[in-house]
């Protein structure tokens, strides 16, 4: 087996031209810049908060059937946020943790190790999947199926690494209307604070703005590592296209995203010294209650489409 490629956190110049055109370079030289601090950019952790949020996506998708599964793969595992969380709330015992992406792959086995769980990992393209047929009895992701180029392709590779009967669920996937009132709400956000933070006292609040150094001009990246957004049917039907069996998108965040976009986008704007433990448990606390909401009230009477995230399930036949 060859060695993984090394993490490339400083991308050059003309690395970064080159990515524009090729998704996949640049989704490789963007999550290299970003694996350093992407656990800390946003808020992830591998205690009951995390846990719980993680293995309630899964329940949502999946229940808890089939539980503890014997080897867990995660495509586009990032630092591990989801397999690892997963794997602590009893979903399963041994992971295996890929990315196309050296540094998040490094990052993530070292989380891993940390907290004493049995993990390997490997560098992976999720249209051509490094392991051998029917190797898996679940195939996890979260926010990954977004910045696949060829996501038929991908679920077909699904398909081949899962044993038979084998499930796979999938989290955190935009929508089509939902990424596009994200987005407005975070242009919007992003305009507003820089603009007023220009003047008098609240100019301490103004995050510099200047250019990018060498070290973080793979930044520059991340307006293109964002490939597709999803109609839940459609993404439905793409599985079942790949020969997948009980297929099921749910969908999530309707008000929750209303308000958590601003408020992210507000987060980025301004100094991180400026923000406290108080807006810190202000904004997890909003968030819960308007998740709550969207769950027990908004999903009876808004249709699906226009909920923020995706999560889809389904197993490969027996």
């Amino acid at each position: 087996m060859a060695a993984d490629p090394t993490p490339n956190p400083h991308a050059t110049a003309e690395e970064v031209q080159a990515a524009f055109a090729d998704p996949k370079l640049a989704n490789v030289l963007y999550h290299d810049w970003e694996a350093g601090t992407y656990d800390e950019k946003w808020s992830i952790s591998y205690d009951e908060r995390c846990i719980e949020y993680a293995t309630g996506r899964f329940k949502a998708v999946a229940g808890e059937d089939g539980w503890p599964y014997e080897t867990v793969m995660e495509l586009g595992s990032g630092t591990g946020f989801f397999l690892l969380n997963l794997m602590q709330g009893g979903v399963g015992r041994k992971g295996f943790a890929t990315d196309l992406s050296p540094g998040m792959v490094e990052v993530a086995l070292r989380n891993a190790k940390g907290l004493g769980l049995d993990v390997e990992g490997r560098v992976a393209d999720a249209e051509r999947i490094p392991y051998d047929d029917n190797s898996f009895d679940l195939v996890v992701g979260h926010a990954v199926l977004h910045h696949i180029p060829d996501l038929p392709a991908a679920f077909a590779e699904i398909r081949r690494v899962l044993k038979p009967g084998g499930r796979f669920v999938f989290a955190g996937e935009p929508t089509k209307i939902g990424d596009t009132y994200a987005r407005k709400l975070g242009q919007a956000t992003w305009w507003l604070t820089t603009n007023i933070t220009k003047f008098g006292p609240l100019r301490s609040w103004r995050r510099p703005q200047g250019e990018l150094d060498e070290s973080s001009r793979a930044a520059a990246l991340e307006a293109v590592v964002d490939i597709h957004t999803f109609d839940p049917a459609e993404l439905e039907r793409t599985a079942r296209d790949a020969g997948m069996v009980e297929v099921n998108a749910v969908t999530e965040e309707f008000t929750a995203a209303l308000f958590g976009w601003p408020v992210r986008t507000f987060e980025a704007a301004v100094p991180r010294e400026k923000l406290g433990f108080g807006w810190a448990l202000f904004a997890m606390k909003s968030w819960q209650r308007l998740s709550w909401l969207d769950e027990k009230v908004m999903r009876r009477v808004v249709p699906r489409q226009f909920f923020y995230n995706v999560m889809i399930g389904g197993r490969k036949p027996l």
